[in-house]
């Protein structure tokens, strides 16, 4: 099973109801399919568009997590194609995405901790440590000169 983000923008001039109602009938196929399974839905509300679809400068954005593999997602973009009130759609797969924040994050982890330990410091942040007055000049609290602020 992978995951995946639905991002769809039904047309401004569609009632909360149809909005709920798309969400039931893209349920309805992940029901259906018994592949995968919805686990998260977000509605953005309506928000101005980036640049004019149509005749559309507004859309309602709702974002859909989805946890099912290819096959499933080729069924709900399908459906959605050939759906009138939804004006754009996009299906991204995030898995791939949490896996490189995460080996990036504990390659980051693993240097500073290298670091610390070349200076003689323990190689976690201790509470209090990194503020301002307290002589650690950490590079860690830097970027490109800038003091970060914590």
């Amino acid at each position: 099973m992978r995951k995946y983000e639905l991002v769809y923008i039904v047309s401004p001039d569609a009632t909360e109801e149809q909005v709920t109602d798309l969400h039931t009938q893209i349920e309805a196929i992940v029901q259906r399919m018994g592949i995968g399974a919805i686990e998260k839905t977000e509605n953005w509300g309506r928000r101005r568009l980036a640049y004019e679809i149509g005749r559309h400068k507004e859309g309602i954005y709702v974002i859909e997590t989805i946890n099912g593999n290819g096959e499933l997602m080729k069924e709900i973009d399908r459906r959605i194609k050939v759906t009138d009130l939804i004006i754009r759609h996009l299906v991204v797969r995030v898995d791939e995405q949490e896996g490189i924040v995460a080996r990036t994050q504990a390659s980051r982890t693993a240097t500073t901790r290298r670091r610390r330990v070349a200076r003689g410091l323990p190689p976690d942040r201790q509470p209090g440590e990194g503020q301002r007055g307290d002589g650690d000049d950490d590079r860690d609290d830097r970027f490109d000169g800038v003091e970060v602020e914590r």
